[in-house]
């Protein structure tokens, strides 16, 4: 029995120092781009790669060579289709997708929100990563292929534009807040800003908006007005 567990811990040392040298050798021929997992693509095959060495270092019921070789040819393929990728505009396209615009000269575009299966609330939290707290001040925002949210703000919404000035920044009123989403109202945020329904109807009334249904997106402003994004056949 002592010689079984003896050789069982030799094993497992050779097999995990084997399996780090090798990881660490294809990790370099992998590039950079591999490492870092800049796509969903390079991220499932970095975690395959890191389960297949995993396997290759704990389970004895794993054959060594065959666990080498399954490693080793995942990373062959892995190179392979990002060399055809660097080639084939069309084969990066399969592998990584392409950006997509989510909000389009101030506008959200409910079309990539679908295809994305993003959520408005999904939209504003990676916006608010970025220190912005209203859609309003958008006016391009594009989802990344490595699921990142880049954004150009519109003119004059650029960080410090009062202080240069020296123009009078006065506290604001309200945190933006979505109080209609999808043709819904958001009563619970409503409620957080001390607003009644009615005072939200009478807004709509004074911007000529019958229909809370017609609404895609509403968000009250810092200072108490009413940003409203129409849905897509409304606006038409």
């Amino acid at each position: 029995m002592d010689d079984f567990f003896e050789v069982d811990f030799w094993e497992m040392i050779m097999r995990t120092t084997v399996t780090f040298i090798v990881l660490l050798i294809l990790a370099r021929f992998m590039g950079k781009k591999q490492i870092s997992q800049l796509t969903f693509f390079h991220y499932v095959t970095g975690i395959t790669i890191g389960s297949i060495a995993a396997d290759i270092a704990g389970e004895t019921r794993t054959p060594f060579l065959d666990g080498l070789v399954a490693m080793i040819w995942w990373a062959i393929l892995t190179m392979l289709m990002s060399y055809i990728a660097f080639k084939s505009k069309k084969a990066r396209i399969l592998l990584d997708d392409q950006p997509t615009i989510v909000v389009y000269e101030g506008k959200i575009v409910e079309q990539s929100l679908k295809k994305l299966r993003l959520h408005l609330n999904d939209l504003s939290m990676m916006l608010r990563e970025q220190s912005i707290f209203s859609i309003k001040d958008v006016h391009y925002a594009i989802l990344e292929t490595n699921g990142q949210l880049s954004v150009m703000k519109k003119a004059g919404e650029e960080p410090a534009t009062k202080k240069d000035v020296n123009a009078p920044a006065p506290p604001p009123k309200y945190i933006p807040t979505e109080v209609i989403a999808e043709g819904k109202l958001t009563n619970k945020n409503l409620t957080e800003l001390n607003l009644t329904e009615e005072w939200l109807y009478e807004q709509l009334k004074k911007q000529g908006i019958g229909k809370v249904e017609s609404i895609f997106f509403a968000e009250v402003q810092t200072d108490g007005s009413l940003h409203i994004d129409m849905k897509s056949e409304e606006a038409k």
